[in-house]
């Protein structure tokens, strides 16, 4: 038949007369402290004002829509931080014609920003009108900052591109390239400037303007230079025609 016996023990900690006893004669080892639980402590509440708003980012922003269903003040504050944010955004300055690698190349370029134009300049050392387009969009850069330029080796970019089609320039807009241009024909020839390297990329939207002045048509001023860079780009086509066909003579 099964012994059961109960044992009884007393709170954590506690012990009898008779193990103190042992433990004064040493036959028992020092009695451990007692553990004692943390406090409870109540998690505090996050507060939400405008201080808290102002903390988070636009994406967070944005996916916070029925935070303020009870506060109409905050939930209009918080579609204003989304715009204020969102425009700053737009306004981002570059001011410069920044080298990227291919690895750059969606980060930089493809994902720029929403709004953002971006004008990407392939380019090889050895060929002498990229130096020529690369200062004039290096000027450009820092006359428009609020659009993005950026530079990169041609066959780092598009492995084997040929060298005939050196310098190419590429307009990027929200994830799309909108135009390549090749050469320097659609920039007036060889004897391009800045403002009619201006005029040409402006045909794809406000690239080269002062924030402000996105929805100014061109002036006149303008329509002559862009008019004065085609007759040369034709005279220019005509006179190496004239010199291949002295040559085939």
């Amino acid at each position: 038949m099964a012994d059961y016996h109960s044992i009884y023990k007393g709170p954590e900690g506690q012990t009898t007369q008779w193990d103190d006893i042992q433990r004064k004669m040493g036959n028992l080892p020092a009695k451990e402290p007692v553990k004692q639980a943390d406090p409870f402590t109540p998690e505090k509440e996050e507060t939400k004002n405008k201080d808290w708003v102002d903390s988070k980012a636009v994406e967070e922003l944005t996916e916070l829509d029925d935070e303020f269903d009870d506060d109409r003040f905050l939930e209009q504050y918080r579609q204003e931080r989304i715009q204020q944010l969102k425009q700053a955004q737009k306004k981002a300055k570059f001011g410069t014609l920044e080298q990227i690698t291919r690895s750059d190349f969606v980060q930089q370029v493809t994902n720029a920003g929403e709004d953002v134009y971006v004008v990407v300049l392939l380019y090889k050392d050895k060929v002498a009108e990229s130096a020529m387009l690369g200062e004039c969009l290096t000027e450009l850069a820092q006359k428009y900052p609020q659009s993005k330029y950026v530079k990169i080796i041609s066959t780092e970019c598009i492995p084997n591109y040929p060298d005939k089609n050196v310098p190419t320039v590429l307009v990027y807009k929200d994830t799309q390239c909108l135009q390549h241009l090749i050469g320097l024909a659609p920039f007036g020839g060889p004897r391009t400037t800045p403002e009619q390297v201006a005029l040409a990329l402006n045909r794809f939207g406000p690239i080269c303007r002062r924030e402000g002045e996105e929805d100014t048509p061109l002036s006149m001023q303008d329509i002559r230079e862009l008019i004065k860079s085609l007759l040369i780009q034709q005279s220019d086509k005509v006179k190496d025609s004239k010199q291949e066909d002295e040559l085939d003579d």
